[in-house]
């Protein structure tokens, strides 16, 4: 058997990147349909709806629910990453975007004479996610690995 073969067949593997592509697509869909233009760093980047960090780890957990079952050292280890993401998402990510946004507010109304590195760029305000997004996120994960368990 070969790599590709082996990859393709990792089911944990194969839910947890469908997961991350699906809700990266759909996080670009939303974006587009709600701002009517194209953004592509929507494709890779963080933060919106639905949660890409939740769907990734839901993904890996539920498909190590299924394939080891409840009792598995591969579902406890996917179980308890899968809460710390959210959490992390939720709590500590979505605070750092909204600091980054009150400064980035604060830069554009009372431009600081900081050196040139500093101002060069916006701070990223899009990190975390609200409690429904992550949800989703979520959502879409456990669904998306029940569907490829469905094909295994």
């Amino acid at each position: 058997m070969n790599v590709w073969d082996d990859l393709l067949g990792n089911q944990l593997l194969v839910s947890a990147v469908v997961g991350w592509v699906v809700a990266q697509f759909l996080k670009t869909l939303i974006d587009f349909a709600l701002n009517r233009n194209f953004n592509a760093e929507r494709l890779v980047g963080s933060g919106g709806m639905p949660s890409s960090h939740s769907a990734t780890v839901c993904g890996l957990t539920t498909a190590a629910f299924l394939e080891y079952g409840a009792g598995s050292f591969e579902f406890a280890v996917s179980f308890v990453m899968s809460m710390v993401v959210m959490y992390d998402a939720i709590g500590v990510r979505r605070e750092t975007g909204k600091q980054a946004k009150l400064l980035n507010s604060i830069l554009m109304e009372n431009p600081l004479k900081l050196n040139a590195e500093v101002l060069q760029e916006k701070l990223k305000e899009y990190v975390g996610h609200t409690p429904l997004q992550v949800l989703a996120g979520a959502i879409l994960g456990i669904g998306l690995a029940l569907v490829i368990d469905s094909r295994y």
